[in-house]
């Protein structure tokens, strides 16, 4: 059994389809990142598989427990961190995670054991005992990840965890859910592709409320369109774009850069044909001298744009 699974969700806003038919499981050990571009539906399928927000229809579940209509029993599975991580900022570090854990209906003993073990695996020590509103970004952001790993859940749902921190905090949340992910299912709604890269073992990509691809990072830049970067000595460069653009397999040709006769060619080729030497062949036997060729192969980001401009159109 699957310990998060949404089933054909969807959710309205009056005339607005902010969720289309979303369905897609997360085992133990998976760390899935939810990707799409800023008023894609992350959120609002986030907070429909947590249970605050009901869906138009469709059913998503919490180890097995339906986040609705058995929401007590779901949410005592699940931690989440909302996007902006609230927490009460005239409290203590420690007085609202013991707080959060009295809510979890633990003892005082469970919770002083349960707090001493996430002060060192989270790395709050230092600001134990300070008022949450006093600190950093990175460290609240760490408080809100306590928080939802109060009660030790199987689920842990992260909405935009690494939003607004800098380089070395983002590096420190990354780590941190590389540490915990081998034993939970963890959902991550980002719009950041570093985040996929750096943690993910499957991406979902939606744009519109819509899911378009739900896939490794390696299967997603494999989809991706490689590109050749060939650089030419010529004062005509464009019977260099015409021979070019007769091959099989080439969907586009054009400069990136000329400079006192020297041109640079971006070749686009979805299914990597021709091959660097055969181009270079061709151009050859058109007495185009080439100076330089390499392969410039498709980023997540390129992948990512390649996707979710299919669905704006």
């Amino acid at each position: 059994m699957a310990l998060v699974e949404a089933r054909d969700l969807v959710k309205r806003f009056g005339s607005l389809t902010a969720v289309d038919g979303i369905s897609f499981a997360v085992d133990r050990a998976e760390v899935v990142g939810f990707l799409g571009p800023n008023g894609a539906g992350k959120s609002t399928a986030m907070k429909i598989i947590s249970g605050f927000l009901e869906p138009s229809s469709g059913q998503a579940f919490i180890e097995g427990y339906n986040s609705h209509t058995q929401p007590i029993e779901a949410r005592r599975r699940l931690g989440y961190l909302p996007e902006g991580a609230p927490a009460y900022g005239d409290m203590s570090v420690a007085d609202f995670l013991g707080f959060i854990a009295a809510m979890h209906g633990m003892s005082k003993r469970q919770a002083n054991d349960r707090l001493a073990e996430l002060v060192e695996r989270i790395g709050l020590a230092e600001v134990w005992n300070q008022r949450i509103e006093a600190l950093s970004k990175g460290f609240k952001r760490r408080v809100g990840i306590a928080q939802a790993l109060v009660h030790d859940p199987d689920v842990l749902i992260l909405d935009e965890p690494t939003d607004g921190l800098d380089p070395n905090q983002k590096h420190d949340m990354r780590e941190l859910i590389r540490l915990i992910a081998a034993r939970k299912a963890i959902v991550i709604s980002t719009h950041i592709l570093e985040e996929v890269e750096a943690v993910c073992t499957r991406a979902i990509i939606i744009a519109k409320g819509r899911m378009l691809a739900d896939a490794t990072p390696a299967e997603l830049l494999a989809q991706g369109a490689n590109a050749f970067a060939i650089t030419i000595v010529t004062v005509d460069p464009q019977r260099a774009i015409e021979i070019i653009s007769t091959q099989p397999g080439i969907s586009k040709v054009y400069v990136a850069e000329r400079v006192d006769g020297v041109t640079r060619l971006l070749v686009h080729a979805p299914q990597s044909r021709p091959t660097v030497a055969e181009l270079a062949g061709v151009l050859g036997r058109s007495d185009i001298a080439v100076s330089e060729m390499f392969v410039k192969h498709a980023s997540l980001d390129d992948v990512f744009r390649q996707i979710t401009n299919g669905a704006e159109n």
